[in-house]
């Protein structure tokens, strides 16, 4: 995992505007949401069974999350991880081709990120797009 240091910390939203806007830019709501807080998802590159996250979580200041005019802050985002496994399909429907299940558990899900500095500057670069969304 990679933290990130942006200028998006500490930054208030409501939940609905902002995941309208993000949602352009390729984010989803990630799975481990609860009411209380969750966090921003976005692929920032996949290949086979590896892809690598930019995580932007939040927390909730007012409200339920999923609520339009719930009021969020935003914490420190992160760079992260995961690797799954690619296997062969074997079902009826489908010829034998190399595949994988999106909703499987992650095999590492804090994989070793390679190349660093490189994929830190692209989520900071990420960031700067949501937070010039936010304004």
């Amino acid at each position: 995992m990679l933290e990130l240091q942006t200028g998006i910390e500490g930054k208030q939203a409501y939940f609905g505007p902002t995941m309208e806007s993000i949602r352009d830019l390729g984010y989803k709501l990630g799975g481990g949401w609860d009411y209380d807080g969750g966090c921003f998802d976005s692929v920032l590159w996949r290949e086979g069974g590896e892809t690598i996250y930019l995580r932007i979580p939040f927390h909730v200041s007012h409200g339920e999350l999923d609520g339009y005019h719930t009021s969020i802050v935003f914490r420190t985002p992160y760079v992260i991880k995961h690797v799954v496994n690619v296997g062969l399909d074997m079902d009826a429907s489908s010829l034998t081709t190399a595949t994988f299940n999106q909703f499987q558990d992650p095999i590492d899900k804090d994989a070793e990120i390679r190349d660093k500095s490189k994929w830190e500057e692209a989520g900071e670069q990420a960031v700067e797009e949501v937070i010039t969304l936010l304004q």
